[in-house]
């Protein structure tokens, strides 16, 4: 059998690329060859748990059809967040927990969706229901990603199965959940070394709404006021990136990790929808959406309705 590569979505985050690590893993144990790769560098968040855990960094693609003819996806299934040449591909497997948009294949495939807080969650799950078991350097990321995903354990996302998942996780990785994960988190708030551009590009996703496109961004902080103080150049770049691009709009998710509030900064010719979908008013392109955190569960399905509505 082919080898299949295995990767999550652009500019990905600790999820994505762990997730990825910790499925080929379990396809190789399978009996299916499969290689983790990244679509993208890893963040300062990832990095941490990579080092901490002595892992190897993926090798990063932009194209995958030069080297293989099928792939895995992880923690996404959007076309337009995956490998530019997917379509060129056949997608053999998807392990994700976000929602089923802008996706259709040729033919059948292993596909495995739940409503939980992060995909490690369910590939969790998955070694558990095939008595496969899980080294502990897998254990320390899986855990990692789930810390990150909910904030560890704060997010509207967090379900009982993440906790479940990550406790069991931890044990195995010999780790100390709370003290780790306050760690795991701060290490992704360090942002005075960011370009603009980088910031924006961080952890941001695009998503079909309608008959547009909307580009939303999230960068977690300890610091709101900080990262505002790049308002007017981060401006002009969603400016320059939704003409270049062709958003209708992009709404970058400022996240206090501590406060659990989101400031939103919002750009484009559909701000309107912004206000709409949250009942705020935005006042010099931005507003407080206290007690939102999560764009997959709090941001996202907000704007959808607000664009097909």
């Amino acid at each position: 059998m082919e080898k299949l590569l295995v990767f999550g979505h652009q500019n990905p985050d600790t999820d994505a690329v762990t997730s990825a690590i910790s499925f080929a893993h379990y396809l190789n144990q399978m009996g299916v060859e499969a290689e983790a790769v990244a679509l993208g560098e890893v963040n300062e968040e990832t990095d941490f748990a990579l080092r901490h855990f002595e892992a190897d960094f993926p090798r990063v693609i932009t194209t995958a059809s030069n080297e293989v003819s099928a792939v895995a996806l992880v923690d996404h299934n959007e076309f337009q967040q995956s490998v530019s040449d997917i379509s060129n591909l056949e997608v053999k497997y998807v392990v994700d927990h976000h929602r089923i948009s802008n996706f259709e294949t040729a033919n059948p495939l292993y596909y495995r969706a739940e409503p939980v807080g992060c995909t490690n969650t369910i590939i969790y799950k998955l070694f558990k229901e095939a008595e496969i078991a899980i080294p502990s350097q897998i254990a320390g990321l899986m855990v990692s990603a789930i810390i990150s995903d909910t904030l560890l354990f704060k997010s509207p996302t967090c379900t009982g199965e993440d906790i479940k998942a990550a406790q069991a996780l931890a044990e195995l990785a010999e780790l100390d959940l709370e003290a780790y994960g306050l760690e795991l988190l701060k290490a992704g708030t360090a942002l005075e070394n960011k370009s603009n551009e980088a910031l924006l590009n961080m952890d941001a996703k695009s998503f079909s709404m309608g008959d547009k496109i909307v580009r939303v961004g999230q960068v977690n902080t300890v610091d709101i006021d900080e990262v505002l103080e790049r308002q007017k150049d981060l401006e002009k770049l969603m400016e320059v990136t939704n003409a270049s691009e062709g958003y209708d709009l992009f709404v970058l998710m400022i996240t206090n990790i501590i406060e659990n509030d989101s400031k939103i900064l919002a750009v484009g010719s559909g701000a309107a929808k912004v206000e709409t979908a949250f009942d705020v008013t935005l006042k010099d392109h931005t507003a407080l959406l206290e007690g939102v955190v999560s764009r997959k569960k709090q941001v996202i399905p907000q704007l959808t309705e607000a664009y097909t509505n």
